[in-house]
């Protein structure tokens, strides 16, 4: 006879999260219409990002930056689940996800209606902290690991890099997020 398998731990609920709210997910044609009326617009794109934790971060951090909208391709992403919710902490129900077709079509309608695109990648020669970033910003992350695909770096408008000081070579996606979104924040702050 086996022994009985002990229960395995439950994770504990975040008392930051909230729950009974629903997440709204939109189309590619209804980009216009989310971004209409918005000042100086920010946007956060996200290119295949897999993780449900990292995926769940980065819409916790997009909310807390003041994003106007999170954009991601349908297929080769994290799907909005249980989980990406939970991390995300009300993210995920805050800002409008919208969920695309073809990410580099969604990313020139985001250029007609004025917004530059800032992508994120390793070999860039740029530092996200010598770009003004106080317009209408879309921010570029690539997935964990391969980064952004190639399409999606070549429709961006400027490449950068988050200098590193360290030995490792690159962030986190979603730490990285943070730090570009926030510099963000930190650009369009009112000067004292």
């Amino acid at each position: 006879m086996r022994p009985n398998r002990p229960e395995q731990p439950v994770a504990r609920q975040n008392r930051h999260s909230r729950s009974g709210n629903q997440v709204r997910v939109y189309e590619e044609g209804d980009i216009p219409a989310v971004l209409e009326g918005k000042e100086s617009p920010l946007v956060l794109i996200l290119d295949c990002v897999q993780d449900p934790h990292n995926l769940g971060a980065c819409l916790r951090t997009a909310d807390a930056a003041g994003v106007c909208a999170v954009i991601m391709p349908k297929d080769k992403t994290a799907p909005i689940t249980e989980t990406v919710v939970r991390v995300a902490c009300g993210g995920a129900e805050n800002i409008p996800l919208i969920r695309v077709t073809n990410l580099v079509r969604a990313m020139d309608k985001l250029k007609e209606l004025g917004i530059w695109l800032v992508g994120t990648a390793d070999e860039a020669t740029k530092s996200l902290y010598d770009l003004d970033l106080k317009g209408g910003i879309g921010i570029v992350m690539g997935a964990e690991g391969p980064g952004m695909r190639r399409l999606t770096g070549e429709h961006c408008d400027f490449l950068v890099k988050i200098p590193m000081g360290g030995k490792v070579e690159c962030l986190n996606v979603s730490v990285a997020t943070g730090v570009c979104l926030f510099e963000c924040v930190r650009q369009r702050q009112p000067k004292k």
